[in-house]
């Protein structure tokens, strides 16, 4: 199963791109839930509280962000491939995500959770930035 998304940010590319790699602005994002994000390629991650962990396998600035992503509520050893591209469109950035390798109950919660958890607060966040 696989979760296809696509959304308009109100921000620069760039500013997107530091929202999701960045601990302090991600945990500004959800309300204050902690986050470590690691900058590197390679690195580990942790967020919304230590609810969500995982590895960022690419990090191209302002394009794309690819991650090794899972939740602790899962299966040991099961992680997703997450992947935001990111392009300007207009005044904002058009983020084109994609989900894949989830547990297949996982599907209706992740597909709901993806607006609720990062694109509501993220534009709300970056609106005008």
């Amino acid at each position: 199963m696989t979760i296809h998304q696509e959304v308009t940010i109100p921000a620069s590319p760039a500013a997107v791109f530091e929202v999701l790699t960045s601990s302090d602005k991600f945990a500004a994002m959800t309300g204050g839930r902690s986050a470590d994000i690691s900058t590197e390629e390679g690195g580990a991650f942790s967020m919304f509280g230590g609810d969500i962990g995982g590895r960022n396998i690419e990090l191209v600035p302002g394009e794309r962000v690819v991650q090794a992503w899972r939740s602790h509520a899962w299966p040991k050893g099961t992680y997703s491939l997450v992947c935001f591209a990111l392009s300007k469109s207009g005044d904002g950035t058009r983020v084109v995500f994609d989900q894949s390798g989830y547990p297949e109950d996982a599907h209706e919660m992740l597909a709901g959770g993806w607006q609720m958890m990062y694109w509501g607060p993220m534009s709300e966040m970056l609106a005008g930035k």
